[in-house]
């Protein structure tokens, strides 16, 4: 039996350029290329912008995703300017345009570092509401690509659903996210377009806020809303860092009701 896996490819060109994937079946699209005149290195929010412009399910929509770092870092996302207690894993929904600031900290052999990646939602699945929180869109902050931008590097990533009559098979038990390279001179939004349906781009670059107690509202891109999936931890108490384990509750459907709509902040 083999099934269709996530997958991803990068390749070095002025910097490096990533290219991950997942495969969930029936959502891919066949064939035609709706970023043909668009790059995947364009600024970041651009895409997403014009994706909302159609109107329809994009827009309020609050996509269930799992940002996923390497194992030992943590991972936060901003709220009102500053960033969130930082999480070993964070599944959250976020919405369709605009663009997400992460801080990635306590990144294994770089004690002290921190990177500031950047998630664009440039389209949605249509999973069943139940389905939707149970499978989230995996983002995985891969622990080479921390390397790299650690080095100076500049990372995109295209996340996107297989075309399940293009995908590779793969063997049923294969866990992880698998990568391939793209050749030099292609685009990876292009290359996602030729394979299945993008989803989001994922950027990882060196650049620093001047204050991470209080960074510039333009460096957060104005801390667009998000929704927990999961219950945040509490704010430690100081000097009691290792003394407690918070436990992680799901939220109840009250406070963060299917399906994840919501007017975009004005």
């Amino acid at each position: 039996m083999t099934t269709h896996g996530p997958r991803c490819c990068r390749m070095l060109l002025l910097g490096v350029l990533v290219l991950a994937g997942m495969s969930t079946g029936t959502w891919a699209q066949t064939g035609w290329s709706p970023h043909r005149l668009q790059s995947g290195l364009a600024p970041p929010g651009a895409i997403g912008r014009q994706q909302l412009q159609r109107g329809g399910p994009w827009v309020g929509y609050f996509q269930p995703v799992q940002i996923i770092p390497p194992h030992g870092a943590r991972v936060a996302l901003a709220r009102k300017g500053r960033f969130e207690p930082p999480q070993q894993t964070l599944r959250v929904g976020l919405l369709i345009g605009p663009v997400y600031r992460l801080r990635v900290t306590q990144i294994p052999h770089h004690p002290g570092k921190e990177l500031y990646p950047t998630v664009e939602m440039i389209d949605r699945t249509f999973a069943p509401a139940p389905l939707a929180v149970k499978f989230p869109v995996p983002i995985h902050l891969d622990a080479g690509d921390l390397e790299l931008a650690l080095q100076g590097k500049f990372i995109v990533r295209v996340v996107y659903v297989e075309d399940p009559k293009r995908a590779l098979p793969s063997p049923a038990a294969a866990k992880g996210v698998q990568w391939f390279d793209v050749r030099p001179g292609e685009d990876p939004l292009q290359v996602a377009d030729s394979l299945g349906r993008p989803l989001a781009i994922v950027r990882i670059g060196a650049r620093t806020p001047r204050n991470t107690a209080r960074p510039d509202p333009d460096f957060l891109y104005g801390s667009p809303p998000f929704v927990y999936l999961q219950a945040p931890p509490p704010a430690e108490p100081p000097g009691d860092r290792n003394a407690r384990r918070w436990p992680v509750r799901p939220v109840s459907t009250q406070s963060s009701p299917l399906p994840f709509r919501s007017p975009m902040p004005q």
